[in-house]
């Protein structure tokens, strides 16, 4: 029975031992890493450290964040994915410095999303992907730094629409939720037109490839008799040319539509 109950309290950490923890990541920030550590709640010993930039508590068996993780108000990077949190707290958004945040894989639910979440207005990527949410807070639409969100294997029958509309939304993962069509731009047509925007490409005529560049030039050629052609229209209403069956319009259309 003893060892049961410490068990459920999982792995004590020491503030010598999360020290020890400490990486510098390629951009010289400080990463306190305690992934899969079998820790079952946050140590208070962290409070000595919250001064860090990134920290990664994924993979443990915490079920609560605490309070006081408001104190690390440096954070711009926080990983919990893969332990059984059921609700985050209202603190977490006193994160004003927080770019990235991964609760994937837990337990959490409509509930456990405070309101305060749509504060972290520097906010990039957010993954919410694995638990059991069925609705959205609709004041995650005021996140206008997100360029990432995962929303994947939850219990979502919509988005709402102001997180579709995100200015800088590059990426978003719907997948395996019971998402109803509405009569209104879908979660997944807004998804392709992000990602035609995101592959859109100028370059300088100079720059194409041989073959890139007759097939600019033909369809240049194109366009401009088709352009004097309607200018000349324009100019003489009457002109046979339309109708002609041999006549450049006719041609250029067909070839238009190869």
């Amino acid at each position: 029975m003893a060892k049961g109950k410490r068990n459920n309290k999982g792995k004590k950490i020491t503030l010598k031992a999360a020290k020890n923890s400490i990486r510098i990541t390629f951009d010289g920030k400080r990463r306190l890493d305690l992934s899969k550590m079998a820790i079952a709640s946050m140590p208070k010993c962290l409070l000595k450290l919250c001064d860090i930039e990134e920290l990664d508590l994924s993979r443990n068996f915490i079920r609560n964040i605490p309070d006081w993780i408001k104190r690390f108000q440096n954070l711009r990077w926080l990983d919990l994915h893969s332990n059984q949190i059921e609700k985050l707290p209202e603190s977490i958004g006193q994160l004003q410095n927080l770019l990235y945040l991964n609760v994937c894989n837990n337990k959490l639910t409509a509930n456990g999303i405070p309101m305060e979440l749509s504060h972290l207005k520097n906010l990039r990527q957010l993954n919410l992907g694995l638990n059991s949410i069925d609705v959205l807070p609709t004041t995650l639409g005021n996140l206008k730094e997100l360029k990432e969100v995962c929303l994947f294997d939850n219990h979502l029958t919509s988005v709402p629409p102001g997180i579709l509309k995100l200015p800088k939304l590059k990426k978003i993962n719907t997948k395996r939720n019971p998402i109803q069509n509405t009569d209104e731009t879908t979660e997944e047509e807004q998804q392709e037109t992000i990602e035609r925007v995101k592959c859109l490409h100028l370059v300088n005529e100079k720059d194409l490839c041989s073959p890139c560049l007759a097939k600019y030039q033909m369809d240049k050629s194109k366009l401009k008799k088709l352009g004097d052609l309607m200018v000349s229209v324009m100019k003489n209403p009457f002109s046979s040319n339309l109708v002609s069956p041999n006549s450049t319009a006719k041609e250029t259309m067909v070839n238009g539509g190869e």
